[in-house]
């Protein structure tokens, strides 16, 4: 069931999801806040006080994606096999250059993010990747192969990206905008 709240102004909707969890958490992993909560839990407005100005932020910064996404154009010519061949021959290459083994490279369609590396060294890139520009992509495959070196989004992983990438962090404001860009073309063609 749909909620709204006003935040500094801002009138943001959001859904509820009981879990078996401990602790009330936020997510705004589909452009959507929701709110997962544990069995029982009733103070929904005492969590949205609390984080209000991560609420405000979070969601302002969707806002600005969803607009930018309008000026951005994405690539449907490519095929799902030409779309496999660059993702092997990126993985191939990154994995030699930075000395890491895999177990898997796999492409699937994913919810909530463009990749993931397991524990057991196995890496899924989003199957939607496939229309986003080149230099996304290969920024992607290599993001995941990194993580065969270091697991978390800490100090040592994002100095591993950067001698790559220097600009790494306009790659993943890029990465978020064309996200709601690629929702939208689901939605359209319902894939």
């Amino acid at each position: 069931m749909a909620h709204k709240v006003e935040i500094f102004g801002m009138e943001i909707k959001y859904d509820t999801d009981y879990r078996n969890i401990k602790y009330p958490r936020l997510e705004f992993k589909t452009g959507e806040l929701l709110l997962v909560l544990p069995q029982g839990f009733k103070d929904h407005s005492g969590v949205l006080e609390k984080h209000k100005s991560w609420i405000y932020k979070k969601n302002s910064q969707i806002i600005n994606a969803f607009r930018e996404s309008k000026n951005k154009k994405l690539n449907t010519q490519r095929t799902e096999q030409e779309f496999k061949t660059v993702v092997k021959e990126y993985a191939h290459k990154y994995l030699k250059e930075l000395d890491l083994n895999v177990n898997s490279v796999q492409i699937k369609r994913m919810n909530s993010k463009w990749g993931s590396c397991s524990s057991r060294k196995n890496i899924i890139v989003n199957s939607n990747l496939r229309y986003l520009p080149t230099e996304l992509i290969d920024y992607v495959v290599y993001h995941e192969i990194a993580h065969l070196g270091e697991r978390k989004h800490n100090e040592k992983f994002w100095k591993i990206v950067s001698k790559k990438f220097k600009d790494y962090q306009n790659k993943e404001k890029e990465l978020f905008v064309y996200w709601f860009l690629t929702k939208k073309l689901i939605k359209k063609y319902d894939v």
